[in-house]
Protein backbone atom coordinates (compact mmCIF):
# COMPACT_ATOMS: atom_id res chain seq x y z
CA UNK A 1 0.00 0.00 0.00
CA UNK A 2 1.76 3.44 -1.18
CA UNK A 3 1.89 6.30 0.91
CA UNK A 4 -0.49 9.26 1.02
CA UNK A 5 -0.58 11.37 -1.48
CA UNK A 6 -0.77 15.49 -1.42
CA UNK A 7 -0.90 17.94 -4.37
CA UNK A 8 -0.46 21.39 -3.08
CA UNK A 9 -2.23 22.94 -5.95
CA UNK A 10 -5.54 20.75 -5.79
CA UNK A 11 -8.53 21.87 -4.34
CA UNK A 12 -8.60 20.17 -1.63
CA UNK A 13 -5.07 20.54 -0.45
CA UNK A 14 -5.59 22.69 2.53
CA UNK A 15 -8.20 20.04 4.56
CA UNK A 16 -5.90 17.73 3.86
CA UNK A 17 -2.87 18.64 5.00
CA UNK A 18 -4.38 19.76 8.07
CA UNK A 19 -5.92 16.05 9.00
CA UNK A 20 -2.23 14.75 8.01
CA UNK A 21 -0.26 17.34 10.92
CA UNK A 22 -3.62 16.28 12.71
CA UNK A 23 -2.78 12.64 12.97
CA UNK A 24 -2.10 11.22 16.47
CA UNK A 25 0.85 8.91 15.92
CA UNK A 26 1.64 8.51 19.51
CA UNK A 27 0.65 4.71 20.99
CA UNK A 28 -1.34 3.01 23.25
CA UNK A 29 -3.36 5.62 25.52
CA UNK A 30 -2.77 3.21 28.72
CA UNK A 31 0.98 3.78 28.54
CA UNK A 32 0.98 6.37 31.32
CA UNK A 33 -0.88 4.35 33.50
CA UNK A 34 1.52 1.47 32.98
CA UNK A 35 4.40 4.47 33.69
CA UNK A 36 3.04 5.68 36.76
CA UNK A 37 2.56 2.33 38.22
CA UNK A 38 6.32 1.41 37.56
CA UNK A 39 7.65 4.66 39.17
CA UNK A 40 5.77 4.36 41.84
CA UNK A 41 6.89 0.82 42.66
CA UNK A 42 10.85 2.27 42.18
CA UNK A 43 9.97 5.03 44.36
CA UNK A 44 8.89 2.74 47.15
CA UNK A 45 10.97 -0.66 46.74
CA UNK A 46 14.15 0.73 44.72
CA UNK A 47 16.47 -2.27 43.93
CA UNK A 48 13.82 -4.71 44.45
CA UNK A 49 11.23 -3.15 41.76
CA UNK A 50 14.28 -2.75 39.29
CA UNK A 51 15.55 -7.12 39.99
CA UNK A 52 11.56 -7.71 39.25
CA UNK A 53 11.44 -5.38 36.16
CA UNK A 54 14.84 -6.60 34.44
CA UNK A 55 13.57 -10.40 34.82
CA UNK A 56 10.19 -9.48 33.40
CA UNK A 57 11.03 -7.18 30.37
CA UNK A 58 14.83 -8.04 30.15
CA UNK A 59 14.22 -12.24 30.34
CA UNK A 60 17.41 -11.71 32.99
CA UNK A 61 17.50 -12.45 36.68
CA UNK A 62 20.15 -10.87 38.95
CA UNK A 63 19.90 -9.15 42.17
CA UNK A 64 21.35 -5.73 43.40
CA UNK A 65 24.80 -6.40 42.76
CA UNK A 66 24.60 -7.02 39.55
CA UNK A 67 22.48 -4.59 38.31
CA UNK A 68 25.71 -2.57 37.90
CA UNK A 69 27.80 -3.30 34.66
CA UNK A 70 31.38 -3.49 36.10
CA UNK A 71 34.92 -2.60 34.41
CA UNK A 72 35.89 -6.04 33.43
CA UNK A 73 32.31 -6.72 31.73
CA UNK A 74 32.72 -3.98 30.12
CA UNK A 75 36.31 -4.23 28.71
CA UNK A 76 35.15 -7.71 28.17
CA UNK A 77 32.33 -7.25 25.87
CA UNK A 78 33.97 -3.94 24.13
CA UNK A 79 36.82 -6.06 23.18
CA UNK A 80 35.16 -7.95 20.68
CA UNK A 81 34.63 -4.94 18.44
CA UNK A 82 36.36 -5.02 15.23
CA UNK A 83 39.19 -2.63 14.43
CA UNK A 84 37.63 -0.77 11.86
CA UNK A 85 34.77 -0.04 14.15
CA UNK A 86 36.28 1.32 17.03
CA UNK A 87 38.10 3.38 14.54
CA UNK A 88 34.77 4.91 13.56
CA UNK A 89 33.46 5.36 16.87
CA UNK A 90 36.31 6.94 17.65
CA UNK A 91 36.56 9.39 14.51
CA UNK A 92 32.79 10.18 15.24
CA UNK A 93 33.88 11.40 19.31
CA UNK A 94 36.23 13.81 18.08
CA UNK A 95 34.17 15.48 15.60
CA UNK A 96 31.08 15.59 18.27
CA UNK A 97 33.29 16.73 21.05
CA UNK A 98 34.94 19.30 18.84
CA UNK A 99 31.38 20.73 17.42
CA UNK A 100 29.71 21.00 21.30
CA UNK A 101 32.88 22.48 22.43
CA UNK A 102 32.46 25.79 19.99
CA UNK A 103 28.37 25.30 21.38
CA UNK A 104 29.53 26.00 25.10
CA UNK A 105 27.63 29.12 26.19
CA UNK A 106 29.94 32.02 27.21
CA UNK A 107 29.98 33.74 30.83
CA UNK A 108 28.77 37.78 30.93
CA UNK A 109 29.59 40.42 32.63
CA UNK A 110 28.92 43.76 32.18
CA UNK A 111 28.03 47.25 33.84
CA UNK A 112 24.75 48.90 32.64
CA UNK A 113 24.41 52.93 32.47
CA UNK A 114 23.56 52.42 36.05
CA UNK A 115 26.91 51.22 37.37
CA UNK A 116 24.78 48.29 38.19
CA UNK A 117 26.64 45.04 37.51
CA UNK A 118 24.57 42.33 35.77
CA UNK A 119 25.89 38.97 34.53
CA UNK A 120 25.79 35.43 34.09
CA UNK A 121 27.38 32.25 34.95
CA UNK A 122 27.41 28.42 33.12
CA UNK A 123 28.14 25.91 35.28
CA UNK A 124 27.43 21.94 34.85
CA UNK A 125 25.13 20.37 36.89
CA UNK A 126 26.56 17.66 39.22
CA UNK A 127 25.30 14.70 37.52
CA UNK A 128 23.46 13.49 34.28
CA UNK A 129 21.71 10.15 33.27
CA UNK A 130 21.61 8.89 30.08
CA UNK A 131 19.18 6.73 28.55
CA UNK A 132 20.53 4.28 25.80
CA UNK A 133 18.22 2.35 24.09
CA UNK A 134 18.68 -1.42 24.12
CA UNK A 135 15.72 -3.28 23.12
CA UNK A 136 14.50 -3.26 19.19
CA UNK A 137 18.25 -2.13 18.30
CA UNK A 138 21.43 -0.86 19.72
CA UNK A 139 22.46 2.76 19.43
CA UNK A 140 26.14 3.21 20.07
CA UNK A 141 25.77 6.70 18.34
CA UNK A 142 23.10 7.52 21.20
CA UNK A 143 25.66 6.86 23.50
CA UNK A 144 28.44 9.61 22.16
CA UNK A 145 25.73 11.96 21.87
CA UNK A 146 24.80 12.07 25.12
CA UNK A 147 27.60 11.93 27.17
CA UNK A 148 30.11 13.16 24.84
CA UNK A 149 28.26 17.05 25.64
CA UNK A 150 28.08 15.87 28.81
CA UNK A 151 31.59 15.81 29.19
CA UNK A 152 32.71 18.75 27.10
CA UNK A 153 29.96 21.26 29.83
CA UNK A 154 32.18 19.54 32.55
CA UNK A 155 29.75 17.21 34.28
CA UNK A 156 30.92 15.26 37.57
CA UNK A 157 29.07 12.36 36.91
CA UNK A 158 27.64 10.51 34.51
CA UNK A 159 25.60 7.59 34.61
CA UNK A 160 24.36 5.68 32.13
CA UNK A 161 21.26 2.95 31.81
CA UNK A 162 20.49 0.65 29.02
CA UNK A 163 18.54 -2.65 28.92
CA UNK A 164 20.22 -5.70 28.15
CA UNK A 165 17.79 -8.50 26.83
CA UNK A 166 19.03 -11.83 28.13
CA UNK A 167 21.97 -10.39 29.96
CA UNK A 168 23.82 -9.72 26.69
CA UNK A 169 25.65 -6.69 26.49
CA UNK A 170 26.38 -4.69 23.20
CA UNK A 171 29.94 -4.75 22.49
CA UNK A 172 29.45 -1.81 20.37
CA UNK A 173 27.34 0.23 23.00
CA UNK A 174 30.31 -0.96 25.66
CA UNK A 175 32.98 0.23 23.63
CA UNK A 176 30.95 3.62 23.18
CA UNK A 177 30.85 4.00 26.66
CA UNK A 178 34.58 3.77 27.03
CA UNK A 179 35.18 5.88 24.54
CA UNK A 180 32.77 8.67 25.97
CA UNK A 181 34.05 8.44 29.78
CA UNK A 182 30.67 7.01 31.15
CA UNK A 183 31.54 6.78 34.93
CA UNK A 184 28.40 4.25 36.14
CA UNK A 185 26.57 1.91 33.74
CA UNK A 186 23.42 -0.37 34.48
CA UNK A 187 21.97 -3.24 33.36
CA UNK A 188 18.08 -1.37 33.46
CA UNK A 189 15.95 0.13 31.28
CA UNK A 190 12.66 1.40 30.06
CA UNK A 191 10.32 3.29 33.04
CA UNK A 192 12.05 1.96 35.68
CA UNK A 193 15.76 3.26 34.53
CA UNK A 194 14.26 6.34 34.37
CA UNK A 195 12.56 6.35 37.94
CA UNK A 196 15.98 5.00 39.41
CA UNK A 197 18.00 7.95 37.69
CA UNK A 198 15.41 10.71 39.04
CA UNK A 199 14.78 9.52 42.77
CA UNK A 200 17.50 6.85 43.32
CA UNK A 201 17.78 3.44 44.76
CA UNK A 202 19.53 2.02 47.29
CA UNK A 203 22.25 1.53 44.37
CA UNK A 204 21.86 4.11 42.35
CA UNK A 205 22.22 7.76 43.39
CA UNK A 206 19.81 10.24 41.50
CA UNK A 207 21.14 12.32 38.98
CA UNK A 208 20.23 16.42 37.93
CA UNK A 209 19.54 15.63 34.88
CA UNK A 210 18.25 12.88 32.43
CA UNK A 211 18.69 12.59 28.54
CA UNK A 212 18.48 10.36 25.80
CA UNK A 213 16.13 8.68 23.93
CA UNK A 214 13.39 5.28 23.92
CA UNK A 215 10.52 4.38 23.27
CA UNK A 216 6.82 5.35 24.31
CA UNK A 217 7.38 4.08 28.38
CA UNK A 218 10.96 5.88 28.24
CA UNK A 219 9.22 9.54 27.35
CA UNK A 220 6.26 9.01 29.32
CA UNK A 221 8.27 8.64 32.26
CA UNK A 222 10.60 11.32 31.14
CA UNK A 223 7.27 13.73 31.30
CA UNK A 224 6.10 11.87 34.67
CA UNK A 225 9.70 12.72 36.76
CA UNK A 226 10.41 16.30 34.83
CA UNK A 227 10.62 18.52 37.96
CA UNK A 228 12.15 16.09 40.09
CA UNK A 229 15.20 16.27 37.51
CA UNK A 230 15.34 17.87 34.43
CA UNK A 231 15.13 16.08 31.35
CA UNK A 232 16.18 16.81 27.80
CA UNK A 233 13.07 17.03 25.61
CA UNK A 234 10.28 14.64 25.45
CA UNK A 235 10.96 13.06 22.26
CA UNK A 236 8.14 11.80 20.20
CA UNK A 237 8.89 9.29 16.88
CA UNK A 238 11.40 9.90 14.57
CA UNK A 239 10.88 12.15 10.89
CA UNK A 240 12.71 13.16 8.30
CA UNK A 241 11.19 15.39 5.38
CA UNK A 242 13.25 15.26 2.03
CA UNK A 243 12.71 18.01 -0.58
CA UNK A 244 14.30 16.86 -3.70
CA UNK A 245 13.92 17.80 -7.24
CA UNK A 246 14.01 15.36 -10.64
CA UNK A 247 17.42 15.76 -10.90
CA UNK A 248 18.33 13.45 -7.54
CA UNK A 249 19.04 9.58 -7.93
CA UNK A 250 15.80 8.26 -6.76
CA UNK A 251 17.18 5.04 -4.95
CA UNK A 252 19.19 7.85 -2.96
CA UNK A 253 16.28 9.65 -1.55
CA UNK A 254 14.31 6.47 -1.27
CA UNK A 255 16.96 5.21 0.99
CA UNK A 256 17.22 8.46 3.11
CA UNK A 257 13.31 8.05 3.56
CA UNK A 258 14.03 5.54 4.96
CA UNK A 259 16.77 5.87 7.63
CA UNK A 260 14.01 7.18 10.10
CA UNK A 261 11.00 4.73 9.12
CA UNK A 262 13.29 1.63 9.84
CA UNK A 263 13.09 3.45 13.48
CA UNK A 264 9.80 2.75 14.25
CA UNK A 265 6.15 2.06 12.95
CA UNK A 266 5.15 5.08 13.78
CA UNK A 267 8.14 7.56 12.35
CA UNK A 268 7.28 9.46 9.53
CA UNK A 269 8.82 10.28 6.15
CA UNK A 270 7.37 13.05 3.81
CA UNK A 271 9.08 13.85 0.72
CA UNK A 272 8.02 16.88 -1.18
CA UNK A 273 8.63 17.23 -5.07
CA UNK A 274 7.59 19.06 -8.02
CA UNK A 275 8.06 16.71 -10.63
CA UNK A 276 5.40 14.04 -10.37
CA UNK A 277 7.49 11.27 -12.73
CA UNK A 278 10.11 11.21 -9.82
CA UNK A 279 8.02 11.28 -6.96
CA UNK A 280 6.57 7.91 -8.09
CA UNK A 281 10.38 6.42 -9.40
CA UNK A 282 10.91 7.00 -5.39
CA UNK A 283 7.82 5.08 -4.66
CA UNK A 284 9.41 2.27 -6.63
CA UNK A 285 12.72 2.54 -5.02
CA UNK A 286 10.98 2.48 -1.30
CA UNK A 287 9.65 -0.81 -2.56
CA UNK A 288 12.95 -1.89 -3.93
CA UNK A 289 15.08 -0.99 -0.67
CA UNK A 290 12.22 -2.64 1.19
CA UNK A 291 13.01 -5.61 -0.12
CA UNK A 292 17.11 -5.96 1.46
CA UNK A 293 16.14 -4.08 4.75
CA UNK A 294 16.88 -6.07 8.04
CA UNK A 295 14.28 -3.57 9.68
CA UNK A 296 11.88 -4.10 6.57
CA UNK A 297 8.75 -4.64 8.00
CA UNK A 298 8.88 -1.88 10.64
CA UNK A 299 10.47 0.35 7.92
CA UNK A 300 7.32 -0.88 5.55
CA UNK A 301 4.65 -0.10 7.99
CA UNK A 302 5.77 3.71 9.15
CA UNK A 303 6.10 4.03 5.45
CA UNK A 304 2.54 2.71 4.82
CA UNK A 305 1.13 4.19 7.71
CA UNK A 306 3.03 8.18 8.25
CA UNK A 307 4.43 8.44 4.95
CA UNK A 308 3.88 11.02 2.46
CA UNK A 309 4.41 11.90 -0.79
CA UNK A 310 3.42 16.35 -1.40
CA UNK A 311 3.66 17.59 -4.77
CA UNK A 312 4.22 21.00 -4.91
CA UNK A 313 4.42 23.78 -8.28
CA UNK A 314 7.66 25.13 -7.06
CA UNK A 315 9.96 23.98 -4.53
CA UNK A 316 11.60 26.95 -3.87
CA UNK A 317 8.63 28.74 -2.23
CA UNK A 318 8.04 25.06 -0.40
CA UNK A 319 9.04 27.16 3.08
CA UNK A 320 5.62 27.41 4.72
CA UNK A 321 4.87 23.63 4.41
CA UNK A 322 8.09 22.46 5.19
CA UNK A 323 7.53 24.87 8.29
CA UNK A 324 4.15 23.57 9.31
CA UNK A 325 5.12 20.19 9.18
CA UNK A 326 8.14 21.21 11.28
CA UNK A 327 10.16 17.90 10.95
CA UNK A 328 12.75 16.82 13.36
CA UNK A 329 14.64 16.22 10.36
CA UNK A 330 14.83 18.33 6.74
CA UNK A 331 17.01 17.17 4.04
CA UNK A 332 16.97 19.58 1.12
CA UNK A 333 18.17 17.35 -1.73
CA UNK A 334 19.02 20.56 -4.20
CA UNK A 335 22.03 21.88 -5.70
CA UNK A 336 23.97 24.74 -4.35
CA UNK A 337 22.97 27.65 -3.69
CA UNK A 338 19.50 26.76 -4.07
CA UNK A 339 19.33 24.60 -0.99
CA UNK A 340 21.08 27.51 1.22
CA UNK A 341 18.53 29.68 0.05
CA UNK A 342 15.54 27.60 0.92
CA UNK A 343 17.01 26.84 3.81
CA UNK A 344 17.28 30.37 4.83
CA UNK A 345 13.64 30.60 4.31
CA UNK A 346 13.08 27.61 7.00
CA UNK A 347 12.17 28.78 10.53
CA UNK A 348 11.14 25.23 12.06
CA UNK A 349 13.30 22.19 12.17
CA UNK A 350 15.47 20.70 13.87
CA UNK A 351 18.56 19.81 11.65
CA UNK A 352 18.64 21.08 7.99
CA UNK A 353 20.75 19.19 5.72
CA UNK A 354 21.72 20.91 2.43
CA UNK A 355 22.87 19.95 -0.82
CA UNK A 356 22.97 16.78 -3.01
CA UNK A 357 25.12 14.80 -1.08
CA UNK A 358 24.36 15.49 2.82
CA UNK A 359 21.93 12.44 3.42
CA UNK A 360 20.54 13.10 7.24
CA UNK A 361 22.41 9.46 8.17
CA UNK A 362 25.52 11.88 8.56
CA UNK A 363 24.03 13.98 11.41
CA UNK A 364 23.00 10.72 13.00
CA UNK A 365 26.65 9.87 13.08
CA UNK A 366 29.56 11.65 12.14
CA UNK A 367 28.69 15.00 11.31
CA UNK A 368 29.49 16.49 15.15
CA UNK A 369 26.13 18.05 15.27
CA UNK A 370 23.53 16.51 17.85
CA UNK A 371 21.04 13.52 16.63
CA UNK A 372 18.88 14.39 19.82
CA UNK A 373 15.83 16.31 18.28
CA UNK A 374 12.74 17.80 19.19
CA UNK A 375 9.80 15.89 17.15
CA UNK A 376 6.44 16.02 16.86
CA UNK A 377 6.51 19.72 15.61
Amino acid sequence: MPPLRLDASAPGFEKDFSAFLGRNRDTDENVDRVVAEIVADVRLRGDAALIHYTRKFDRFDTDAAGLRIGEAERAEAAAKVPPAEREALAFAAKRIEAFHRALLPRDVDFTDSTGTRLGARYRPVDAAGVYVPGGTAAYPSSVLMNIVPAKVAGVGRIVMVVPTPDGVLNPLVMLAAGIAGADEIWRIGGAQAVAALAYGTQSIKPVDKITGPGNVYVAAAKRRVFGQVGIDLIAGPSEILVVADASNDPAWIAADLLSQAEHDPSSQSVLIAQDRAFADAVVRAVEGELKTMKRAEIARQSWRDNGAIILVPDLAACAPIVDRIAAEHVELALEMPAAEALSQKIRHAGAIFLGRHTPEAIGDYVAGTNHVLPTSR
